[in-house]
């Protein structure tokens, strides 16, 4: 994601503003210092949230991340991971951000865990959008001001005023 010629903006050239991630979460879907030893705690603490919060079948979500973990690691490098998957019966897309209170191994390509993980839900069939949002995530997280505010921010609020205002011109 990131590299010593990495200027930001080059990878959007429209410059546009990434709130596209913004209409998808909100501060009740944001955790912060959530302390879990590894992935699967990790997928069983957002799963159990989902079913509580939003409906979602707890199982649903526990075995569809899981199941797109094994096809090959969702860290993208940074200590940032977007796990997602499609969900049958999902009505609209959902994302839920996560700030770990201690980084957790996650098979990332530079092999540094990840505290900061981005969670796609979106329905089956999918449409284009969740690529875009993936595409809009890792821009973002590659940007090595936004991480460094993001560690920063003391609450939900906080982060979801980040995401919401942050541009690739920011």
């Amino acid at each position: 994601m990131e590299n010593s010629s990495y200027e930001v903006g080059t990878m959007n050239p429209q410059n546009t503003t990434l709130n596209d991630i913004a209409r998808y979460l909100s501060a009740r879907d944001i955790w912060l210092d959530l302390k879990v030893g590894d992935k699967r705690e990790l997928f069983d603490a957002i799963s159990r949230y989902l079913e509580r919060e939003h409906g979602i079948s707890q199982n649903l979500v526990v075995t569809s991340l899981s199941r797109r973990e094994r096809a090959g690691s969702t860290a993208v490098g940074l200590g940032v991971a977007i796990p997602h998957a499609r969900l049958s019966g999902l009505e609209r897309i959902l994302i839920a951000y996560s700030r770990l209170a201690v980084p957790i191994p996650f098979g990332a390509p530079d092999g540094k865990p990840v505290s900061h993980v981005l969670v796609l839900l979106v329905p089956d069939p999918a449409t284009d959008e969740h690529l875009k949002l993936l595409a809009e995530a890792s821009h973002l997280f590659s940007d090595h001001r936004f991480r460094e505010q993001l560690e920063a921010s003391a609450d939900a609020d906080a982060v979801m005023q980040l995401f919401s205002t942050w541009s690739t011109g920011s």
